[in-house]
């Protein structure tokens, strides 16, 4: 629609499109309006100096410097001499502007243009272009909207093809680094490693350590002393070790979830006796058994380096913090022992039944007994701070973060207790049998301090939020165990379980989705028992035997490591 001459009083009629064209403030810019009723059309911006076009979306309105507002006029609407409009606003006609073929020959050079192979012009190209040409803004703007209703989708998938690089920016590159640190920050790791390969000035923005490091900690990852120097990755970049810190984490997760798993080293003791407690910290691996006596292993090397003896009872569980490590009994007492030496340092009592499950937590350890109470222990001077009664059978598993305290029982409960006030704040119900194993989330994210794991003679394992005593998640399915659930671990991502069916099974916590077997006794099934298991960010320990002589009482360490250079 052209601008030709027509009734001041057609101003309302804006719906058939109008064109202005407005000078920059500086004078060396100008614009290019176009309108359709409301909606207002991208338009151009060209420079004074023949510079490259800019795409800008323009505002619905503009005020003048002298007040007055400078919207779109109507079809027709003339311009007064000396009126403020006449100001602001050219000719209708467009002025000279670069060209969009100018465009694509500057920013890729005529030798790469596209071009359409194998197809000689029409005859009529040139009048047809030329008649183009020559109509106004509007007229072209309707002869492209009509061109368009006439092309089928392929011509058209073309045309995005040769317009959409042409308005391409690289934002990034354009921000100042700090700005564009801060936008790279809401990506996902996955997003920023793909990020690194889009170019150079990309990847250095990519391997930056600080932003790194906050990836580390949203994941909970520390990063490993040896790493804390940064060393030239290449010529024009900084290796990032908090990057290092997060794929190394990475690849042991899917170690975990879907690595080869390697022959496991194998730990001899305790004859055929079952062992019936494990702990793992470091190198140092701690197996208690009802031979009376506790062995400590290193990891590294398999050997027994001491072997703890002053029980006159089986032993029946254990904890272990660095070098300290606790004991428990039939004997119905609790024992406290220096792991370099041997010795024992304190011998707790007050239970008055067999002393079946503990759980320690800086210099307090809390301990669950067959008597159904539990105790909270000092490990420093011997003494008993609280008793916490209200299980009505022996309890068999018990969790302790400093403040909660969370215990399974025979009674088929699992209860939470604060433990200064020696009060029950909720019972956990739920389970169709005994509980036997679970863990409370006692270090890590803060976030996830609220998660409970039970595991229990009904085969299943269950996730539960401790603050509402609303059940999460159920790990079942015809991947869940055959028998009793012995031990169980869990990590910000996995559940480890084991069970009297001679398995250990890896679970997604998130999902409660089964992943696989890491272990799968020969003899399962027809005695064999993975009685204890405890893991590390890249160890799984697991005590093994049997009771009718079908397995070999042992230990096996699984390594998930992996060695990144």
């Amino acid at each position: 629609m052209g601008c030709g001459e027509q009734e001041e009083d057609d101003e309302e009629e804006e719906e058939e499109g109008s064109c202005y064209s407005e000078e920059g403030e500086d004078g060396g810019n100008v614009y290019f309006y176009y309108t359709i009723g409301e909606r207002w059309i991208n338009y151009l911006q060209r420079t004074e100096d023949g510079g490259l076009l800019r795409h800008v979306r323009p505002k619905m309105k503009r005020k003048s410097e002298n007040g007055l507002d400078g919207r779109a006029l109507s079809p027709g609407k003339k311009l007064r001499k000396g009126s403020e409009y006449s100001r602001t606003l050219g000719p209708c006609t467009p002025s000279p502007t670069t060209t969009f073929g100018d465009l694509r020959n500057a920013k890729a050079g005529p030798a790469r243009r596209r071009r359409i192979p194998s197809v000689a012009p029409p005859p009529e190209l040139q009048d047809w272009l030329r008649t183009f040409q020559r109509w106004s803004g509007p007229e072209k703007l309707l002869a492209l909207d009509e061109l368009i209703d006439r092309c089928e989708p392929s011509q058209i998938k073309y045309m995005m093809q040769v317009i959409e690089p042409q308005f391409q920016r690289d934002f990034i590159s354009l921000l100042p680094k700090e700005l564009a640190l801060y936008v790279l920050s809401f990506l996902e790791p996955r997003d920023l490693l793909r990020a690194a390969q889009t170019c150079r000035y990309w990847r250095v923005l990519a391997e930056d350590n600080l932003l790194w490091r906050e990836k580390c900690r949203e994941e909970g990852i520390e990063e490993p002393l040896h790493l804390r120097k940064r060393r030239l990755l290449s010529p024009g970049f900084m290796y990032s070790p908090w990057k290092f810190a997060f794929m190394r984490q990475h690849k042991i997760d899917m170690n975990w979830r879907s690595g080869e798993l390697r022959a496991p080293k194998v730990l001899k003791g305790h004859d055929d006796h079952v062992i019936t407690c494990l702990q793992f910290c470091g190198n140092r691996i701690v197996s208690g058994s009802d031979d009376n006596t506790l062995k400590v292993w290193s990891a590294v090397t398999g050997e027994c380096v001491q072997t703890l003896v002053g029980h006159t009872g089986g032993v029946w569980s254990s904890q272990m913090r660095d070098s300290i490590v606790i004991s428990g009994s039939t004997d119905r007492t609790l024992k406290v022992w220096n792991a370099d030496t041997g010795e024992c340092v304190h011998t707790l009592y007050g239970h008055t039944s067999t002393v079946r499950c503990m759980h320690l937590h800086g210099n307090r350890v809390v301990s669950g007994s067959r008597d159904a109470t539990l105790r909270l222990w000092d490990i420093e001077t011997g003494q008993c701070l609280h008793v916490l009664m209200g299980h009505v059978a022996a309890v068999r598993c018990v969790q302790y973060d400093g403040h909660k305290v969370v215990s399974g029982a025979y009674d088929y409960t699992v209860k939470v207790w604060d433990p200064e006030s020696e009060s029950c704040t909720h019972t956990l119900q739920g389970h169709t049998n005994r509980v036997y194993s679970l863990q409370s989330l006692t270090s890590g994210m803060e976030l996830r301090d609220n998660i409970l794991v039970s595991g229990n003679a009904d085969s299943t394992v269950k996730i539960w939020d401790i603050k509402t005593g609303q059940c999460l998640q159920t790990l079942q399915g015809p991947s869940k165990h055959q028998s009793a659930v012995t031990c169980l671990q869990f990590s910000s991502k996995f559940v480890v379980t084991s069970s009297d069916d001679g398995t250990v099974k890896l679970w997604d916590l998130k999902t409660g989705e089964f992943v696989r077997n890491l272990v799968a006794l020969e003899s399962g099934g027809s005695g064999g028992v993975v009685w204890r298991i405890r893991a590390s960010n890249t160890k799984l320990v697991c005590a093994v035997g049997s009771r009718n002589g079908t397995e070999e009482t042992k230990l096996l360490v699984l390594d998930f490591d992996v060695d990144l250079k």
